[in-house]
C-alpha cells in the first residue's frame, strides 16, 4: 500500500459500490468473474463489463476476457477507503447509538459513500481505533492496512478444543439472529464437543451451553485461539 492515506478521489457511488464488490469477492478468489460479480451487484452482465471496461481504462481494475476482474492497486485503496467506512460506521451505530448487529449493514450501506476520511478517522478515534467492527471483520487503517488472523471455520474447529468466535461470514440478518440465539457472538467460548459424521449436526458448548447446529451454518463461523 502507498505511505498516502487512501483515497476515493469523489468517484461516484456507483464506481466505489463495484470495486468494493470486487474486493469483497477476491477475498475468495483471485479473478471475479463477471456473472458472479452481475449477481452480487444486482445488475446486468453486459453493465458489469461495460463498467469494468470504463474502469480498466482508468487504472482501476484489471479486465481480461473470460479470465475475469481483478483490482489494481489503485483500485484497491478506493475500494478499501469504502469497506473502512462501512465497517467504521457499523461499529459506530452498535456502539454509539445502540443498534444490533444484525440491522446496521444496510444503514451504513446508506452511509459509507457519504463519509469523508476526515469524518471517518474522527470516528476511529472515537471509538478507540478499533481493529474489527460487530461481526469480526478487520476495520482497515488510514493507508488501508489490514491485521492478518488465522482463523478456522467452526465445521473444522478440532474436538475438545476450546476456541473463541472471531469473525461471521454470513451477515444477513435472519443469520446474525439465529447465531446470537445460538449465543454465537464475535467474543464467545466455544469448543466442539461432538461433530457428526457425512456432515451431520455439531454439539457445541457456547459459553458453557451445550448447543446445536448443522454444518452448513458452522461454515461461516470463524474461531480464533480461546
Amino acid at each position: 500500500m502507498s505511505d498516502c492515506p487512501i483515497l476515493s478521489e469523489g468517484y461516484s457511488e456507483a464506481i466505489e459500490d463495484f470495486l468494493k464488490a470486487v474486493y469483497m469477492l477476491q477475498q475468495e478468489q483471485d479473478r471475479v468473474q463477471t456473472s458472479t460479480l452481475a449477481e452480487t451487484l444486482n445488475i446486468t452482465a453486459p453493465s458489469t463489463t461495460e463498467m469494468a471496461k470504463k474502469l480498466a481504462k482508468a487504472n482501476l481494475v484489471e479486465h481480461e476476457p473470460y479470465r475475469g476482474i481483478r483490482l489494481t492497486p489503485a483500485g484497491e485503496r478506493v475500494a478499501l477507503e469504502i469497506v473502512r467506512h462501512h465497517r467504521l460506521l457499523e461499529l459506530f451505530l452498535v456502539q454509539a447509538l445502540g443498534y444490533s448487529w444484525d440491522e446496521v449493514h444496510e444503514e451504513a450501506e446508506r452511509l459509507e459513500h457519504a463519509v469523508s476520511e476526515r469524518l471517518a478517522q474522527r470516528i476511529a478515534e472515537y471509538l478507540g481505533d478499533p481493529r474489527y467492527d460487530p461481526h469480526g471483520d478487520p476495520i482497515p487503517g488510514p493507508q488501508g492496512d489490514i491485521a492478518p488472523r488465522d482463523l478456522t471455520p467452526l465445521a473444522k474447529w478440532p474436538v475438545g478444543q476450546r476456541g473463541q468466535v472471531a469473525r461471521l461470514r454470513d451477515q444477513a440478518p435472519d443469520m446474525l439472529r439465529y447465531l446470537a440465539d445460538k449465543g454465537l457472538t464475535v467474543g464467545a467460548a466455544v469448543e466442539v464437543v461432538r461433530a457428526d459424521p457425512f456432515d451431520g449436526p455439531i454439539t457445541l458448548r457456547v459459553n458453557e451451553v451445550e448447543q446445536v447446529i448443522g454444518v452448513v451454518v458452522a461454515q461461516y463461523v470463524l474461531v480464533g485461539p480461546g
